[in-house]
């Protein structure tokens, strides 16, 4: 298998860490991306229109993207269990879909402020996503405690979310906001597949 890689991207990583978590890590070549939402990388684009991070190429020279089908390729090809089973498979695809979502605003946010020239920033935007990842987290912070003693696409979605806001939006400090949350994440973030991948 191959994956176009970019070590910065959550959604990458996310890929990855799922990957390590079901031990086939090292049977993914990992193909050197560049996707930027302006100057795109046309090297991607053959294989994924959208010329986005991640693309995987199977074995079989199927393409799939986004993380989110990735992650359920490679959960169902390895018989992995981070997806659930019958009866708690939709409750963890809709929180993972929360949780992705949070990612998604905060790349919002990032490319407000990195991409688009400072005069043309939109405050109310920049607002508007920053509040989706407010809201987002507190979802999750009314339930933190169910979030122990798990490894799932949930957990390792929330932990892409949270380092990506760490490396590229501190200022948020979502550590002060989410107390219940901050707690998981310190027991949770020695993990292996999550303490090797973080961004830095």
């Amino acid at each position: 298998m191959k994956i176009f890689y970019s070590a910065l991207s959550p959604f990458v990583r996310k890929a990855m860490i799922v990957a390590d978590e079901l031990g086939i890590a090292d049977q993914i070549e990992r193909l050197p991306a560049a996707a930027n939402p302006v100057n795109r990388d046309r090297n991607i684009i053959p294989f994924n229109p959208l010329g986005q991070v991640p693309t995987l190429i199977t074995d079989d020279e199927q393409v799939l993207f986004d993380s989110k089908v990735i992650c359920e390729y490679l959960n169902t090809t390895f018989k992995g269990k981070l997806f659930g089973d019958d009866t708690t498979r939709f409750k963890l695809l809709t929180d993972h879909a929360a949780a992705d979502g949070v990612i998604a605003a905060s790349l919002l946010v990032r490319y407000e402020l990195l991409a688009r020239p400072e005069a043309l920033r939109w405050n109310e935007w920049v607002d508007g996503q920053t509040d989706k990842i407010t809201t987002g987290l507190q979802y999750f912070e009314d339930k933190a405690q169910e979030l122990y003693d798990r490894i799932d696409i949930v957990t390792i979605t929330l932990a892409c979310a949270f380092d990506y806001l760490d490396f590229r939006l501190p200022d948020y400090d979502w550590q002060k906001r989410f107390p219940g949350l901050k707690a998981w994440y310190d027991k949770f973030s020695v993990r292996e597949s999550i303490a090797k991948t973080k961004p830095q």
